[in-house]
């Protein structure tokens, strides 16, 4: 059974790379269906099983790569790069895809300037969130409400559409 793994190892790291290569490609460009994001992220996490049977069968010409300086340049060039993006900028906004900046913009307003966007009153959108377990404060944004109650953003959203928003 080993040799089969063996034998497949290579042609399924490519086969998978290539899936997340063009998943990944379409992420970036935001084209494509909307499977590209679950493809990419499950198939990428499958792609370490044979990656890891691939270094088991080449252990010995790995080990050579191990001890020399390409494969050190290399490594360290790949976590400098990843460490690019977990550096803080300084910035508060939120990043990330567009819906979830517009979540975190929507957070920052108030029941009373929120209201209209969901097509109530100040009033009804005030008693939703107090129907919920929320003590919100004239002027107050719905973030600060969040806080406040102890609960998360996520609650205040789910709080306004059972409210009819």
């Amino acid at each position: 059974m080993p040799t089969v793994f063996a034998r497949y190892a290579t042609p399924f790291i490519t086969g998978l790379f290539l899936v997340s290569l063009v998943s990944g490609l379409a992420l970036f460009f935001h084209i494509g269906p909307s499977g590209f994001h679950g493809m990419h992220e499950w198939l990428s996490l499958v792609l370490i099983l044979p990656f890891v049977l691939h270094i088991w069968k080449n252990w010995r010409p790995m080990l050579n790569y191990l001890r020399g300086r390409p494969m050190a340049v290399g490594l360290v060039a790949s976590l400098v790069a990843a460490a690019v993006f977990l550096v803080p900028t300084g910035g508060t906004e939120a990043g990330g895809p567009p819906q979830f900046r517009l979540f975190a913009q929507v957070m920052k307003a108030s029941p009373e300037a929120l209201a209209p966007v969901l097509g109530q009153t100040p009033e009804a959108v005030t008693a939703a969130l107090t129907a919920a377990g929320f003590t919100p404060a004239a002027g107050q944004s719905l973030s600060e409400i969040a806080t406040a109650a102890g609960k998360t953003e996520a609650d205040v959203a789910a709080a306004l559409l059972a409210g009819g928003g």
